[in-house]
This record gives C-alpha cells, sequence and structure tokens, in this order.
C-alpha cells in the first residue's frame, strides 16, 4: 500500500479514535483494554478496504452478507490480507456451505435446523481441507421477537429457536465450537437494559457451557453500554470506515 495513500491515513485516524474510545469504556468498567476485541465490519466497503485496515493492525472484520462476504474475503486474501473474518448478519441455511469456507465465527446462530445445517458444512470442509472447528456464537432475541433473528429465552410455540436448545445444539454438533452468545440492543430498549438482560443470560449459559465465555455486543451507538455489562467483542463499521456506501 503506498504510503502516502489518503484512504489508509483516514482509516488511520478513524481507528485511532475508536481504540481511545473503547480504552475508555473499559476503563470506565474496570476491565482491560485488552478483554475487548474490535470486530470491524466492513460491508458496503471494497476488498482494498480491508487489505488497509490489516496493514494497520485490524485483526477481525465483520460481513452480514454471503454475497458481499465470500468474493471479498478471496480478493483481501489474494492481496496478502488475512484476517479473522465474522459473519454477523442473519444466515440462511443454503449458505452454510459459502460461509464455512471463508468465516472464523458466525455470530448469528438463531434455530435447531440453521446449528444442522452449519453442522454438517462445517464437518464436509474439515474433511477436504483439514481445518477445526467453526466458532460459533447463539444470537439471542432479547424482546422474544425472532423475526430480527435471534433464539427466543424460555420455551415459545417453536421449539426451532428456544435459546435453550439452539445452545445445546451448537454445544453438542460435530463441526462446531460454542463460545458464546451475541445480541443486538432493541430499538425500544435503553442499551443497558438490553445489555444487562443478555449479560443475565450469558451468565446463565456459562453455567452449563463454561466455554461460552464470548458476548458479542455493542455497536457506535451502544458501545459503551455493552462493555459496561461484559461485551468482549463489540462491532463497529462507520466509526472506522465513515459513512456506508454501495459496495462495488
Amino acid at each position: 500500500m503506498p504510503e502516502a495513500d489518503p484512504r489508509s491515513g483516514e482509516l488511520a485516524a478513524n481507528l485511532a479514535a475508536v481504540r481511545r474510545r473503547l480504552a475508555d469504556a473499559c476503563q470506565a468498567a474496570g476491565r482491560p483494554a485488552d478483554d475487548v476485541t474490535l470486530v470491524v465490519v466492513t460491508k458496503t466497503y471494497p476488498a482494498a478496504d480491508v487489505v488497509r485496515l490489516a496493514a494497520l493492525g485490524v485483526t477481525d472484520v465483520g460481513e452480514n452478507r454471503d454475497q458481499e462476504a465470500a468474493p471479498k474475503a478471496e480478493q483481501a486474501a489474494a492481496a496478502g490480507a488475512t484476517p479473522r473474518w465474522h459473519f454477523i448478519g442473519q444466515l440462511q441455511r443454503n449458505k452454510c456451505r459459502s460461509v464455512v469456507r471463508y468465516a472464523h465465527m458466525v455470530h448469528s446462530v438463531d434455530s435447531v435446523r440453521l446449528v444442522q445445517a452449519l453442522s454438517r458444512a462445517a464437518v464436509s470442509h474439515a474433511e477436504q481441507t483439514g481445518r477445526g472447528e467453526l466458532d460459533v456464537l447463539v444470537q439471542v432475541s432479547l424482546d422474544g421477537d425472532p423475526s430480527r433473528g435471534g433464539a427466543v429465552p424460555g420455551e415459545g410455540p417453536d421449539p426451532d429457536v428456544a435459546l435453550d436448545r439452539v445452545l445445546a445444539g451448537a454445544a453438542s454438533a460435530e463441526g462446531l465450537a460454542l463460545r458464546g452468545l451475541m445480541a443486538v440492543a432493541p430499538l425500544d430498549w435503553a442499551p443497558d437494559r438490553a445489555f444487562a438482560t443478555l449479560a443475565a443470560l450469558a451468565e446463565r449459559a456459562r453455567e452449563t457451557y463454561p466455554q461460552a465465555t464470548v458476548l458479542s455486543a455493542g455497536m457506535s451507538g451502544d458501545v459503551e453500554q455493552a462493555i459496561r455489562y461484559g461485551a468482549t467483542h463489540v462491532r463497529l463499521g462507520s466509526a472506522v470506515l465513515g459513512p456506508r456506501q454501495y459496495f462495488r
């Protein structure tokens, strides 16, 4: 990357500001700064920006659409950038075979059927490549509405999306490694309420699954509250990359 590349300079400045913000939030929460992993969400931005971010020390990037993520990961790798790829959007079962080829962690597992499809795809990919287990997080619907994605706490009318069943399925599925929980704060909830609820669910999950230590929560508007309630992974995009643009 040319040293005078203005885009790299812009990203470096934005990254520095975001890292200060995260460090301040960790200090306020009484946590070490290295407790929290920054996942830079690169949706709508080109692979060239992933390459720039990697050169600036970013180790984790996120995408929410396989149609964009798959070619972008391939293009970035061809340019020498190999960050950890996090798939954070709602995942259709017919996309699992594609996602397992590049994703290191899937944040949005929210049904027993998706666990089964992802397990089959991960096992097949591992047999072909020798790669180990795929890290997964179970997404929680904090307000009990699964239409936006997320498993529902308690025993609702649809056992396929019951949180306890999804957790049990992910923990026992071949080819998958359950690592924790993820959630997005509902729009009509205060962030403190949302992340306090998530923290309680995470604590309960760890009683049965002690390996489930990852808590993916917090975006640009609520990252401080998420860190206060124990987020280990925060997902920020525009704060680093600037206002969204159409991906080309």
